[in-house]
């Protein structure tokens, strides 16, 4: 369900900073983009989480967006969130119990193990969110890109997001957003601004939707276009 927060002042609103991260196994990293004011502020990539998790306190963010699990699968099935978002028709992972993340003989899930990884570098300055964040409060959580996609486009009763044309639907909504894409040269920064994006509009109170629930973990994107701060 959607649930909005108040909403901040403009002056509030063009110093924010957030930042949204796209994670990768060990060697593609993590892939970070910062937005202030809801425009560009920086990017960083490192295979280091508590780097990572560092270069987001030296920018003072309020909300980290990260688009990996961040609860394991307890029963050994999809989590809450991810049934979720199945039953509103939107593809997603099913997250494994952590045995079976650590046991695979390919290491497929090492992804996810890297995203555990981030969020806990992250939990001594922005811990978890166990729902919509509360205005002021810092702390990270996930969002995933598809999913964002899906209810933007939704919402502005565009065509139905696609894996295939991933790159150029995401880029489009992030060029509706104002944002510069030049410096998006890939699927990863495009997905870490998108992530970015949710952090930002939940952050300024904008309307977000809210899957899963505490225990399992939630998962939080914008279900309508982000505003611009006023000038």
């Amino acid at each position: 369900m959607a649930a909005p927060v108040p909403q901040q002042t403009s002056a509030e609103a063009r110093s924010l900073c957030v930042v949204g991260v796209d994670v990768g196994g060990e060697r593609k990293g993590f892939h970070a983009v910062a937005l202030r004011g809801g425009g560009l502020q920086g990017r960083h990539t490192t295979s280091d989480a508590a780097e990572l998790a560092q270069w987001c306190r030296s920018l003072g963010a309020r909300l980290i967006g990260v688009d990996a699990p961040c609860r394991w699968s307890t029963d050994g099935r999809a989590r809450p969130a991810e049934r979720e978002l199945m039953a509103e028709g939107i593809q997603c992972f099913a997250s494994p119990s952590r045995e079976r993340a650590l046991e695979h003989p390919s290491n497929y899930y090492g992804w996810m193990l890297r995203g555990e990884a981030l969020y806990r570098a992250l939990e001594p300055s922005h811990p978890l969110a166990s729902g919509l964040p509360s205005p002021g409060q810092r702390c990270c959580f996930e969002t995933f890109p598809h999913a964002i996609t899906c209810e933007l486009h939704r919402s502005l009763g565009l065509e139905r997001a696609a894996a295939s044309r991933k790159r150029l639907q995401r880029r489009a909504l992030l060029e509706l957003c104002g944002l510069d894409c030049d410096q998006l040269s890939s699927i990863d920064w495009i997905d870490a601004a998108l992530c970015a994006l949710a952090a930002d509009q939940a952050a300024r109170g904008g309307p977000c939707r809210v899957y899963g629930e505490a225990s399992s973990g939630v998962l939080i994107v914008p279900s309508q276009m982000p505003s611009r701060p006023n000038p």
